[in-house]
Order: C-alpha cells, then sequence, then structure tokens
C-alpha cells in the first residue's frame, strides 16, 4: 500500500487513527467548557477559585464537564493501545476503522448526555456504544499479537 504521511502510515492506519484524533479535539474542546465553566461560576459566585482544589469543589455544571472529562482517560486509552497493536501488527481491517468511527461517535453522544444532564440511565446505555467498539479493537488487537488474526 502508499505511505500517507511522512511516518509512513499506510491509508488503513491513517484511517483507524483519525477518529482517534479526532476523540482528541473532543478531549481539547472539554479543557476550554471546563475551563469557561469554572470562570463563569467564579464570576457569578458560584464557586471560588479554590473550590477547584478539591474534586468536589465544582458546581453542577463544570462538575458535569470534569468527569466527562476523566472518563476521557478511561476507556478511550484502550482504544488507542489497540490502534498501535493493529497497526504494528499490520492486521488492520474495515471492521476496526468502522469500530473507531463507532467509538468517536459513542463518545461524542456519550459526552452530550453526561454535560447536558443527570441522566445516568441513558448515559450507560450511550457509554456502551462506545464500549463495544472497544471491546472490538482490543479483541482484534489481541489476535493480531497471537498471530491469530
Amino acid at each position: 500500500m502508499p505511505e500517507v504521511g511522512s511516518l509512513g502510515l499506510t491509508a488503513p492506519a491513517a484511517q483507524l487513527l483519525l477518529p482517534l484524533f479526532l476523540h482528541f479535539g473532543l478531549v481539547v474542546g472539554l479543557y476550554a467548557a471546563l475551563t469557561w465553566a469554572r470562570l463563569v461560576a467564579v464570576r457569578r459566585g458560584d464557586a471560588a477559585k479554590a473550590d477547584f482544589a478539591r474534586a468536589d469543589g465544582d458546581p453542577p455544571v463544570s462538575a458535569r464537564i470534569q468527569r466527562n472529562l476523566a472518563n476521557q482517560f478511561e476507556a478511550p486509552v484502550f482504544a488507542w493501545i489497540a490502534a498501535l497493536l493493529l497497526i504494528l501488527a499490520a492486521q488492520i481491517t474495515v471492521w476496526d476503522v468502522a469500530a473507531a468511527w463507532v467509538f468517536l461517535a459513542g463518545r461524542l453522544i456519550h459526552t452530550a448526555v453526561q454535560c447536558s444532564g443527570d441522566n445516568v440511565a441513558l448515559r450507560g446505555q450511550v457509554f456502551t456504544i462506545n464500549f463495544l467498539a472497544v471491546l472490538w479493537l482490543m479483541g482484534h488487537a489481541l489476535l493480531a499479537v497471537l498471530g491469530v488474526a
């Protein structure tokens, strides 16, 4: 396959990584949203700057954003690990690329649900979307590392 970019990645590798880099964009956006929500909370008098030194110091709006931001460093880390293993094993399939896009869609929907309200049941259902995608990626990465894929 032809190389793409200066790292010599194949087109399938670039296709697999694109939704993961877009996920990083989501993380950057969440940092900006959290900073803004905290600034607004301080200006309104809902919180003092010192309140943010504690994990439980955020008012409800910024607390939801902060928790969602923390979620971006939990299960999603495994999507990156799986992608890198699949790239190293040169075993990327169209199903892996699809799973990476499903992962991103699930993360975006999960973020919208978590940051906009307290519907924990719906948030759990939506989390299942991206979790299944990560399970696919990790499962295929395991098979690739074992030489079975």
